[in-house]
This record gives structure tokens, C-alpha cells and sequence, in this order.
């Protein structure tokens, strides 16, 4: 039996999925680890990032982000002029999904408080009732954002992101959205909505 895949090189036929050859692959670019850190930023041509037309898709990951201030909003905002400002037009939609330790205490709901209707704030991954700071508590997921280097098309993002609530429950945040505007962003920064990133990494991809 054969597996047939489409891929941008054309259609791959294989007899098993160890031989399919050209479904791109995760080039990994730079890591920043937190020490408390006010922010972490990736600008495109500065201390090894790469950020611009190289590959179509940049991939985010985040490692166990530990707030210093407890209930703390991790966020992040784009910028168009490699890094002197991080005020990129955005328009999003946000949903989230919680349980309590206990069990009594769940939902599933669009996260209004999260949306931006073009607005220059920064994009909120992890919403209120933010991460906590004990020391076992932390969040973890991803962004991706899509040809950022575009001059034609605005610049699609979305993001999983996963945490250990402030006050004992675990809940998930799925962002999607677009920065509206053709200019390339060459710059994209990380940090809480009050106080340091006291610890964790946060890696950059590109998808070749």
C-alpha cells in the first residue's frame, strides 16, 4: 500500500512514511532564555535572527514561561521598523478553555477580553487570571506567524498557549489573527502584562 502526499514540491508517492522526502522541516534559528527579563525580542539581522523573506513561516515555542508578578499576562506585539517600535495594527479572536483542580469549575468559551478590533496593543496569550508564580507554576505553547516579510498581504498569526492559572487550574488560550498591514515585520517581542519574565526560553523556527 502506497501513501500519497501533497507537499509544495508536488505530489509524493511512498511505500512507507519514513521515505516521503520534501515535506519541509524545522530549521531552528535562535533561543532566548529569560533571567528576569523585562522583555525578549527578535529582530530580524540582530544577534543571529533571522526574521524576513528566508522562509514563509516562523514558528514560536515556549518553554515553561514563569511570571515574577503573580496572575501576569504573557503577550506579545509586532514591529515594522526592527524593533524602535512595537505597535503593529492588529484585529484577533480568542477562545480559551479551563478546569479547576477540584474538578468543579470548567468551560468553554470565546475569550472576549482578549480581542483586538485594530488595535496597536500588544496581543495577550495568556489572559487574565494570568500565569502563576509559584515556583511549580508556569505556561507553555506556541505562535506561528505566516510570510511576515510580505509587502502585498497582511501578516496571519496564531497561537496554543497552555498554563498553570494563578489561583489552581490549568487553562488553554487559542489566539488567531493578522497584523494589518503590507510592511515586512522584521521584529516581534515577548513579555508580561506587569513585571519580569523571571524565567523560561522562548525558541524561533523557520519552516523551510
Amino acid at each position: 500500500m502506497s501513501i500519497v502526499k501533497l507537499s509544495n514540491n508536488g505530489v509524493k508517492n511512498a511505500t512507507a512514511f519514513g521515505s516521503i522526502t520534501g515535506l519541509g522541516s524545522m530549521i531552528f534559528i535562535k533561543k532566548l532564555t529569560a533571567s528576569a527579563s523585562a522583555t525578549l525580542s527578535f529582530v530580524d539581522g540582530s544577534d543571529g535572527v533571522v526574521l524576513d523573506n528566508t522562509y514563509k513561516e516562523y514558528l514560536f515555542t515556549f518553554n515553561n514561561i514563569h511570571p515574577a508578578t503573580d496572575g501576569a499576562s504573557f503577550q506579545f506585539n509586532l514591529s515594522t521598523d526592527s524593533g524602535s517600535n512595537y505597535n503593529v495594527v492588529k484585529t484577533t479572536t480568542s477562545f480559551f478553555a479551563y478546569n479547576n483542580e477540584a474538578n468543579t469549575s470548567t468551560s468553554l468559551s470565546i475569550d472576549g477580553a482578549t480581542d483586538l478590533a485594530q488595535s496597536t496593543s500588544d496581543q495577550i496569550l495568556a489572559s487574565n487570571n494570568g500565569i502563576g508564580n509559584d515556583n511549580d507554576q508556569s505556561g507553555s505553547g506556541y505562535l506561528q506567524i505566516f510570510n511576515p516579510s510580505s509587502s502585498v498581504f497582511v501578516k496571519h498569526f496564531l497561537s496554543r498557549f497552555q498554563y498553570y492559572v494563578d489561583i489552581d487550574y490549568t487553562k488553554e488560550n487559542y489566539i488567531a489573527g493578522y497584523g494589518n498591514t503590507t510592511s515586512a515585520v522584521d521584529g516581534i517581542r515577548f513579555k508580561m502584562s506587569s513585571g519580569n519574565i523571571d524565567a523560561g526560553d522562548i525558541c524561533l523556527y523557520g519552516i523551510a
